[in-house]
């Protein structure tokens, strides 16, 4: 998976469900490296943008498509969060969070984290 705005960003795997899943922490990764070297992060343009590209529309001629991904820069510093759930959601959760030893705040940012890529 190439990202044309993004020089020497990729991600691969040896399916395109498992590229898409490590799309995201291409990204990060790839923003952070920028970041940290002093340079600005290119915009991204619009998919109608990028269809224009000559180099992108040749590589849709050839099969390939495009995607968006979502890019979940991880700050290291918790935000509260009042959050109403169902009350049995909150067991299930809770039962999850401790099957894995965590906390309840932590098993809602695994499920968050897995599911908010799902979505874009």
């Amino acid at each position: 998976m190439a990202f044309p705005d993004l020089p020497g960003c990729t991600a691969m795997a040896d399916t395109l469900d498992r590229a898409m899943a490590s799309a995201g922490a291409a990204l990060g990764d790839w923003i952070n490296t920028v970041e940290s070297g002093g340079n600005p992060i290119p915009a991204a343009r619009t998919a109608e943008t990028l269809r224009h590209d000559p180099e992108v529309a040749e590589a849709l001629s050839e099969g390939a498509s495009l995607a968006a991904i979502l890019v979940v820069r991880s700050t290291g510093k918790p935000v509260r969060a009042n959050l109403s759930l169902d009350e049995g959601i909150v067991s299930a959760i809770d039962a999850a969070a401790r099957a894995r030893g965590i906390t309840r705040s932590a098993m809602v940012e695994v499920l968050a984290r897995e599911h908010l890529f799902e979505l874009t």
